[in-house]
């Protein structure tokens, strides 16, 4: 089978698995979730971001490996990635400014997908050979669903626990490792020409001399390069907006116009890009989904790890993961892009000709220069880096599940950091295709985790509402 064919076969399945089925499991169960806890995450948002800042949140109190913060930052630090300026880029070329409408739609009932398994996953976290934390949809599964329903339910609830593990580590080579190598790659070439093999070598040997130091060497890390890289992309890309604040309500028209409209429609600062709601919905949760991970199940993983006394506490903690990336670090690079005029450039003779990072690198050059331009690689570097970084511990964890030891863990650091390097120095073009369909593999089995047994965590909020 040729390569042209492969890509066409994987863009067929990508299709199939975000088509209508896989839309409805995502978003209609983070639409249940929230109507089952009471809307408690939209309402306590303010708290949990507050606490989220609170010194509290930077202490150890109770059981667990890392701090709160930290646990958040690591978890952030596997979200925000690729998928904040390359994901959000690729939604609009392809899905047109209603992508950026859908993917908000799609996190704000993400937040509450976000508190649900983060919440559950610290509360029915076990310890390893170690005393080290582990957690996630897979012990979620295997120690609460034969607790609530009974042990008849229990061999159910290791094929749940099982297939999310699997999922877990093959996606951890997938979305968490090669589409972040081939994403710095590919910004550094179009700008400087950089030679792949030096960009890899770069990439995997600071992936092993950092995961080889397990957790509390990835959180460190992940406290410092997360905040600042945030606020130091955060502010490029609100330069750039401000730049052209006249095009932002031209703007926010053409997102709502086409995020909604039956038939194909394009036009306005969306350019030459035509789609229709079905495209703009498709392309928006799918790139949501990969930016956000909400409703996935890997960021409860990293919350298991957590020092705190609490699970509905870090619940929220955790659930502004969705917030940070979604509604701020999506939001300023769509509006960028879509302000800029970028979107003019995207299709030549009916075709698409940029997209991805390179489309976001364009937005910013065209405003700062090849200062911008820099900027958005180095934001870029550093977003994708952190999420190799965050998406080794996911896969760690979930084959430690798997394999019932932690003997496998530095074999397992080790591939992960020679396959950072193949993704640098390989054209991975199948690589955004493969990502979304292990994405949606991890789904299926966390949202039946999730509705399972989000009735026993719901008493759990109501106690809670009594003493934060």
């Amino acid at each position: 089978m040729s390569e042209a064919q492969i890509l066409a076969t994987l863009e067929a399945i990508d299709g199939f698995v975000w088509g209508p089925v896989m839309l409805t499991i995502l978003v209609g169960t983070g639409i249940y979730l929230t109507f089952r806890t009471k809307f408690y995450c939209w309402r306590n948002l303010p708290y949990a971001v507050s606490s989220t800042l609170s010194k509290e949140a930077r202490q150890s109190k109770g059981e667990g490996d890392v701090s709160p913060f930290a646990c958040l930052c690591t978890a952030l630090a596997a979200t925000i990635g690729t998928g904040n300026i390359a994901g959000v880029a690729n939604a609009l070329a392809t899905g047109g400014p209603g992508a950026l409408v859908w993917m908000w739609i799609s996190a704000a009932f993400g937040i509450t997908s976000k508190f649900t398994e983060c919440s559950l996953a610290v509360k029915y976290r076990i310890k390893n050979e170690r005393g080290e934390m582990l957690g996630g949809p897979m012990t979620t599964a295997e120690v609460a669903i034969p607790k609530e329903y009974g042990e008849g339910y229990a061999g159910f609830a290791k094929i749940l626990a099982y297939s999310f593990a699997f999922f877990a580590v093959c996606a951890s080579y997938g979305i968490g490792n090669l589409t972040q190598g081939n994403s710095i790659t590919e910004a550094f070439q179009n700008l400087c020409g950089a030679n792949m093999y030096v960009v890899g070598a770069i990439v995997g040997l600071l992936t092993l001399a950092i995961v080889v130091g397990g957790l509390k060497s990835i959180s460190k890390v992940s406290s410092v390069i997360v905040p600042l890289m945030a606020i130091f992309y955060f502010i490029g890309a609100v330069v750039i907006i401000l730049f052209h604040v006249d095009q932002i309500p031209n703007a926010i028209v053409d997102m709502f116009r086409m995020a909604f409209s039956p038939e194909a429609v394009g036009g306005g600062v969306a350019g030459s890009v035509t789609a229709s709601m079905v495209e703009a919905m498709s392309k928006g949760v799918a790139r949501g989904c990969f930016s956000n991970e909400a409703g996935m199940g890997s960021a409860a993983i990293t919350a298991a790890a957590a020092t705190t006394d609490n699970h509905v506490r870090q619940g929220y903690i955790n659930s502004t993961g969705t917030f940070w990336d979604t509604f701020v670090v999506c939001s300023v690079t769509g509006l960028a892009i879509l302000t800029s005029g970028a979107m003019g450039k995207v299709m030549v003779d009916g075709k698409v000709v940029l997209k991805g990072a390179s489309l976001t690198i364009e937005a910013f050059r065209s405003t700062l220069g090849n200062g911008g331009a820099w900027l958005v690689a180095i934001a870029l570097a550093l977003f994708a880096f952190s999420t190799i970084l965050g998406w080794e511990y996911h896969g760690e964890k979930a084959l430690e599940y798997l394999s019932k030891s932690t003997k496998a863990a530095m074999a397992y650091r080790i591939s992960f950091a020679v396959v950072a390097f193949i993704g640098c120095v390989s054209a991975f073009e199948i690589a955004w295709d493969i990502s979304d369909i292990l994405n949606a593999l991890m789904v299926i089995p966390n949202a039946i985790i999730m509705i399972m047994l989000v009735g026993p965590l719901v008493k759990d909020m109501d106690e809670f509402e009594k003493i934060k």
